[in-house]
């Protein structure tokens, strides 16, 4: 057993403790308390390891390739145009999820939610010290059956599962207007037989999306009928993309709803009434055009908030401390602890690993980070959302 002494702990689930220690004993924490210890760090933080609930892996390799945009779906035709010149065996989508997961861990990442169409992250997945849950996220409009569709998908999650219990895989939804509703009615009864974990989707991202659910005109029904995936029997549901979703019964304490840049209040307090996480990427929103996610109302609903990257096709980086200090930069009001705790205890427990990682306390994995705190900093935790480089982090042995 090791007992790690540092100038201050950050449990999460308590307060941050000055001067104190954490025990390790065979990769498991055993104790935290206050005091001398058996190695000591010096001035550092110690922390949870951090959890990245939302990100692309598979799109790392469109890393300066797709510009900002101040139009959502301009954006997202820039990334189907490059989708379309690669396949997914492709060496470079591959180096370019391997050099992903290299990044996050760098920078202090311990556990992903990765959306992906392929499934090409899985095998680098389970040959790297991330823990993670591989999402096989469906697109289809017009799916003619929709109960076929869930139940293939299904099958390719079980055929790439794997024995290593921090890699699970599950199912996304990509979103209401890339969905269809069978396809959305077909994925709750799957989860409600108990066939995969958490379940994504991306919801309330853009202004146009908020038009076509309540209209069935502009930018996306363009879209689909330019693509072929326009279906003539679907009807506008005419309430917000929150509404729709809830009225068809999706929302649990097992979906993950992505984005919430245009919820409103009564959609943010629909999310909370059913347990559902809302997942923020506030510098991925800025570069795609879909605007600024409300942080404040966000905390102040009572929803319960992780924190995502997004892909390397809409965001500099995978440094979830650098995702911090945007939100930070948006809500200057919400408390630090509550950034923090969005980007650790809050992600792990949506992303089914709340028992592992999260937070420090006796039993969890000893996933733990030693983040290097200067001379005059007295406020630790409102230096680690200020915006914390990889060079000063470094994972415990």
């Amino acid at each position: 057993m090791v007992r790690y002494r540092a100038a201050w702990v950050v449990p999460i689930s308590r307060p941050t403790i000055p001067d104190g220690w954490v025990a390790v004993d065979r990769g498991r924490i055993v104790a935290v308390g206050v005091g001398a210890g058996d190695r000591d760090l010096g001035r550092v933080a110690v922390m949870p390891g951090l959890v990245n609930a939302h990100t692309h892996l598979e799109l790392s390799y469109l890393r300066d390739r797709v510009p900002a945009s101040s139009d959502f779906v301009s954006w997202i035709r820039s990334v189907v145009a490059h989708q379309r010149r690669r396949r997914s065996s492709a060496p470079e989508i591959v180096q370019g999820i391997e050099r992903g997961i290299a990044e996050a861990v760098a920078s202090g990442t311990a556990v992903v939610g990765d959306i992906g169409n392929t499934l090409a992250s899985v095998e680098p997945l389970a040959r790297s010290p991330l823990a993670a849950v591989v999402f096989n996220e469906l697109i289809r409009f017009n799916a003619p059956s929709p109960e076929a569709m869930v139940d293939e998908a299904v099958a390719a999650i079980r055929a790439c599962a794997s024995a290593d219990v921090l890699l699970r895989l599950s199912l996304a939804a990509h979103a209401p207007y890339s969905v269809g509703p069978g396809v959305f009615l077909a994925i709750r009864r799957a989860m409600d037989r108990g066939l995969f974990g958490p379940c994504a989707v991306h919801l309330s991202e853009s202004a146009a999306e908020v038009e076509f659910i309540r209209t069935g005109g502009g930018p996306w029904r363009a879209f689909l009928e330019e693509v072929g995936a326009w279906d003539p029997s679907w009807a506008a549901p005419g309430v917000s993309p929150v509404e729709y979703l809830d009225g068809q019964g999706f929302f649990d304490a097992r979906v993950l709803a992505v984005h919430g840049v245009q919820m409103t209040g009564d959609d943010l307090a629909r999310l909370a009434a059913r347990g559902a996480t809302l997942v923020t990427c506030p510098r991925s929103n800025a570069h795609t055009g879909a605007g600024a996610p409300p942080l404040d109302r966000f905390y102040a609903s009572g929803v319960r908030v992780a924190v995502g990257t997004d892909s390397l096709a809409s965001t500099p980086d995978l440094n979830m401390f650098a995702e911090i200090a945007a939100m930070r930069a948006l809500a200057p009001g919400v408390p630090a602890s509550a950034l923090l705790d969005s980007a650790t205890h809050q992600g792990a427990r949506a992303l089914g690993f709340a028992s592992e990682f999260g937070t420090i306390e006796p039993g969890k994995r000893a996933r733990l980070l030693a983040v290097d705190v200067p001379p005059g900093i007295d406020d630790v935790e409102e230096y680690l959302v200020s915006g914390i480089e990889p060079a000063q982090v470094r994972w415990l042995d």
